[in-house]
This record gives C-alpha cells, structure tokens and sequence, in this order.
C-alpha cells in the first residue's frame, strides 16, 4: 500500500530524505568525517520521534548555506561571515524580545553592520516582516499617513492591542511575537531603532523634507529550512545596499512617493516628462541616501559595488565547483542597471536547500489542508 502524501510514513521518508542531502553537504563541504555514523544516529532519532535534531554546527552551517542560496539576493559574497545566534531553547515571548534588541544592538554595532541570525524554537513566531517598520495609518479620505505597504501590518496589530503612534509618517511599530504563552505586542527602545535623516550634500531643500531611514534591515518573517526541519522564527540582517531605500521605499508611488517633492526641492521643471524630472530627482535621492549614511558612519552599499562582488561571488562559486542560482529581476538595481555587470548576465531561478521561504501574513487565513511535512 502506498503511503498518502501526509502520511507518518512520508513525513518519516521526506525528514530522512531531506536530512541525508543536508548532511552530506555539511560533511563534504566542511571536510568532517562521521557522516555514515551521523546518518544513523539521525534515522533512529527520526524512526523513534518523526523528527530530529542538528547540531548547533550544522545549524550554523545551514543557515549560511541558505543566505548562499538566496537567489533574490545580491549581496551574497560574505555568505561564511553570517553570525549564527542558536535560540532553539527560547520560545517564550518576552525572552524572545529580549534576544531580539540584543540582535538589533549588536548587529548595528556602532554603524559598523554585522550580518547576523537569530533562530529561535519551533513555537515562536514574528507577526512583523521586518523587525523595524515604519506604521501606515489609512485616511477616511482614502489616502495614508506613513508606509502604505504596513498599513495591513498596522491595522493587525492594532487588533492586537497597540493604540497607534502620534500618526506622524515615520511612527515606529512596534512587534508582535508569538510563542508560548500567545502573542505579545513589545514597543522597541530608540537605541534599537537607529534612523539615519536624509540630506543632500548640495541642495539644502531636499534636507527640509524630513525623511530618514532605518539604518538596519532585519527580515523577521521568513523560515529557515534545514534539512527537512523548518524554524519559522529566524531574522537575520545584512545591510542597505541605497537603492532599497532611494529608489524603492522612499521613491516608488506605492510607497512614500517621495520624487515629486525632491524634484521641487531640487528646482526642477515637472511640467512634463520629457524633462527627465523622475529620472534626476531619482539619482540625487540616491546620491542624498548615500551621503546621509556616510555622515552618519552607517555601513550601507551602493548599486555599482555589489554588484561587482556579486560577480566575485559567482566566481568564488564556480571555482567551488558550485553554480549560481538567481532571479535576475532582483539581481539587477533599480538604479541604471544597464551600468552594472549583471545586466548582461542571465540566471537559473529557483530555490535549493537549506533556504529561506516567506511566510504568508498572521492576519491571513492559512491554506486548509496544507500537508505539514515542512512542520
């Protein structure tokens, strides 16, 4: 008879699967001997419990290989420098939120960003998709005050209990961690909420329209899969390459739709497309995002650098015998990517393991029937 998809059997057949391909990596990427011994230690663990254990090692190591794979990454050279906080034993909301300003405090580390990851039990959750994000608030007239893209963000977590800010653009939300013991609402300290403000080094005006940024991007809803074993509470953090900023959150219509005011700041004929106002109003936000952390002394990354380390990342790869996976649309900046070296170059889409996968929102329904085998 042939075991359902969702079966105990399957679920036992895909973990040993799923943990065999990890493992051999491991041991044949890290030169370490005892995989034979190691695969039977973890067939019997999984014959006895349905499930297994890795070592914090491998755990380490699955989570680097997971930032290695991200193929909507572009900044994957320094996949091996990736900090691994193992945090399997915290599952209780305020020890969580605790590990998490420690996270954000020691990854800022005085501007000088370090990447880290932070993976928790198999119980905690992080309603928010990033650790630190500006609210949304919608208008009765239609419009939004703040990040239009967090207003479905903001208004779950009202739900949940937050009385809002004082409804300014830049309001700070605050996080929702689920664990044992049922979700918490946890308001984060400023000094774990760094915010960079946005000046031009030669047009005054554009300094005037009060923007800013957070220094730090810390993605917090997405699960870390490692060998068969999913931790859907994982955030990590590299840092900002510009154009996420310039040319997308603070530029992008859906977003704070900031270029026709840095066109008039700038003094700029907006009139009519022809004069290329978007376009020169979007470099200079650039060039104002760039400026503004350098002053600040915030390690951020410009389009052109990164890209051409990910040119040395994809040869660092081949040279280990590795290809390199990649969705080119996201490869490429959304700043004159035609000046940049992976324009021209063309990639394999599609994820391999270890890996990160998106969850879907908390305020969402879950899909019924979803076979847990990733559980």
């Amino acid at each position: 008879m042939t075991p359902t998809p969702c079966s105990p059997s399957a679920r036992t057949a895909y973990r040993r699967a799923e943990a065999e391909q990890f493992l051999t990596l491991y041991h044949e990427e890290s030169g370490l001997p005892g995989l034979t011994a190691r695969l039977v230690e973890v067939w019997d663990e999984v014959g006895r419990t349905g499930s297994y254990t890795l070592t914090s090692s491998e755990l380490t190591y699955g989570a680097r290989v997971a930032w290695r794979n991200s193929t909507r990454c572009v900044g994957r050279l320094p996949w091996r420098s990736l900090e691994v906080r193992d945090l399997r034993h915290v599952t209780r909301p305020d020890d969580v939120f605790t590990h998490l300003l420690a996270h954000l405090r020691a990854a800022l580390n005085g501007g000088r960003i370090r990447p880290i990851i932070s993976i928790f039990g198999p119980d905690v959750r992080i309603h928010n998709d990033q650790l630190l994000r500006y609210a949304g608030y919608r208008q009765p007239g239609g419009g939004v005050v703040g990040d239009p893209q967090n207003v479905p963000l903001t208004e779950h977590l009202r739900r949940l209990g937050w009385t809002g800010g004082p409804g300014t653009p830049w309001d700070v939300l605050p996080l929702a961690v689920e664990g044992r013991g049922g979700v918490r609402l946890f308001s984060l300290p400023e000094d774990a909420t760094r915010q960079v403000p946005i000046t031009h080094p030669e047009v005054p005006a554009l300094g005037g329209l009060g923007l800013r940024w957070f220094a730090l991007p810390v993605l917090s809803r997405m699960t870390l899969e490692v060998g068969g074993l999913s931790f859907p509470a994982a955030p990590f953090n590299g840092w900002y390459v510009q154009t996420e900023i310039a040319a997308r959150n603070l530029a992008d219509e859906e977003r704070y739709n900031m270029l026709p005011a840095v066109a008039r700041a700038l003094g700029l004929d907006t009139a009519r497309d022809r004069t290329l106002w978007r376009d020169r109003a979007l470099v200079e936000l650039n060039v104002a995002v760039l400026h503004s952390f350098d002053r600040a002394g915030v390690r951020i990354a410009d389009h052109h650098a990164v890209t051409r380390q990910f040119v040395r990342f994809e040869e660092a790869e081949a040279r280990a015998g590795r290809s390199v996976r990649g969705r080119w649309s996201w490869l490429i900046p959304p700043l004159s990517p035609a000046t940049t070296p992976v324009w021209h170059r063309s990639y394999v889409d599609g994820d391999e393991s270890p890996r990160f996968v998106p969850q879907p929102p908390a305020w969402e329904e879950r899909q019924a029937g979803r076979c847990p085998l990733h559980g």
